[in-house]
């Protein structure tokens, strides 16, 4: 397999990067400092397509199958909008990976046909309910619990770090609930789908993160919150598998937003060593800032490279191709790992370039910095990705 990209995907990244710059660049640091979510400009790239690539026709989607490259598309949008704001590229990333994607995959025909058309248009939103207080990698410790009365699903718990989850434009939340116990005494665990609004579902008050500041997030909490019994997604004690095919596209797709911040890092870095003037000249004359650039560019292609092959090895996978889950899975995890630790190297890299600038919030580095934390957390934390890869060399790792 070869992953150079297309010239149509390389005419898609630019038509994506020119819409970052003029909608987003301009008012990524305003959006910041006031922990502003624009609703407006995320519907703005509803209405470019970009929560639509992976989605059919019938529900306004591109209707870009696997051999027409629509994940790798996805990770490319992704990439370009979180180059210039990590913030609005998360709230694409868990829109469609999150929010539209379990729909699409598990979704029966009148729940595709009920909530797909708004969150591929863009016009609305979805949260994909998973982490709990208790309950984070162990996701099998789940203590939300919903039980079927009378036709409707009685949803009692509570869920924490929950994107897309509150925002005006939020149309549902996926949960995933205790609906029984197994024979062996396991949880039987199910995803049921919360429309906002359902008395009971509550989301709390926002977040004060250390970054993303511009990204929707709330704890979640339940009170018999009752939804009708057709708002099971998918198969009842599926959920586990489920939220676990989710994770592996999520994990290519916060590769590709990590990719977009060692972009970042690498472009204001060569930008300020070549203006910035010490002893007579630019201080990327000098060997300790220039090694440090070079890093960046190196850290920059392996991830590129890791993060494409897996959105290729995807996109075979939906195309029917040979490419087997397994090795999709590792695939993942591997560039989910890379491409995140990278990004956080990279922001430190680019923030000690910048100097005692790189410590101010005037500059952009300090966001990007702030904002690379979390990407060896969320969509499963660089420990768990370690555990899956020994997993996948045949390793009994617990």
């Amino acid at each position: 397999m070869t992953f150079e990209l297309s010239p149509e995907h390389e005419q898609f990244r630019r038509s994506v990067r020119d819409f970052a710059e003029a909608e987003i660049a301009p008012h990524a640091a305003q959006w910041d400092r006031e922990h502003h979510f624009p609703t407006d400009v995320v519907q703005k790239m509803g209405a470019l397509g970009l929560m639509g690539l992976t989605a059919p026709e019938e529900f306004g989607g591109a209707g870009m199958a696997g051999e027409d490259g629509g994940f790798t598309s996805l990770c490319l949008a992704i990439e370009e909008v979180g180059r210039v704001d990590q913030s609005m590229g998360i709230t694409l990333e868990a829109a469609v990976g999150l929010g539209i994607n379990p729909i699409l995959t598990f979704g029966t025909d009148e729940q595709k046909k009920t909530w797909l058309p708004e969150l591929v248009a863009g016009e609305k939103v979805a949260g994909f309910g998973l982490t709990e207080p208790g309950a984070g990698s162990d996701a099998g410790a789940t203590r939300t619990k919903a039980v079927l009365e009378d036709g409707e699903w009685v949803v009692n718990g509570a869920k924490q770090f929950i994107t897309n989850s509150g925002s005006s434009i939020t149309s549902l939340v996926t949960v995933t609930a205790r609906t029984g116990d197994r024979a062996d005494g396991r949880p039987e665990i199910s995803t049921i789908m919360v429309p906002s609004g359902t008395p009971g579902f509550t989301a709390e008050k926002a977040y004060d993160k250390l970054g993303w500041h511009a990204s929707d997030t709330h704890p979640l909490s339940f009170t018999d919150a009752r939804v009708p019994e057709s708002h099971l997604l998918g198969e009842r004690g599926r959920g586990y598998a489920q939220f676990l095919a989710t994770l592996d596209d999520g994990r290519v797709a916060i590769a590709a937003l990590a990719v977009g911040c060692i972009q970042a890092c690498l472009d204001m870095s060569l930008e300020y060593a070549g203006e910035r003037q010490t002893f007579g000249g630019p201080i990327g004359r000098k060997q300790g800032v220039a090694f440090q650039v070079s890093d960046l560019q190196v850290m920059l292609d392996a991830s590129r490279l890791l993060t494409y092959k897996a959105a290729a090895m995807k996109d075979a996978m939906d195309a029917g191709g040979s490419v087997s889950m397994g090795a999709f899975k590792q695939a993942a995890a591997v560039a989910k790992l890379y491409a995140t630790e990278s990004a956080v190297t990279a922001t430190r890299i680019a923030t000690q370039v910048f100097g005692g600038y790189g410590f101010m919030e005037e500059y952009p580095v300090a966001r990007f910095y702030r904002d690379a934390k979390v990407l060896e957390i969320g969509e499963g934390t660089s420990e768990v990705q370690r555990m899956l890869i020994a997993r996948g060399l045949g390793l009994p790792v617990e």
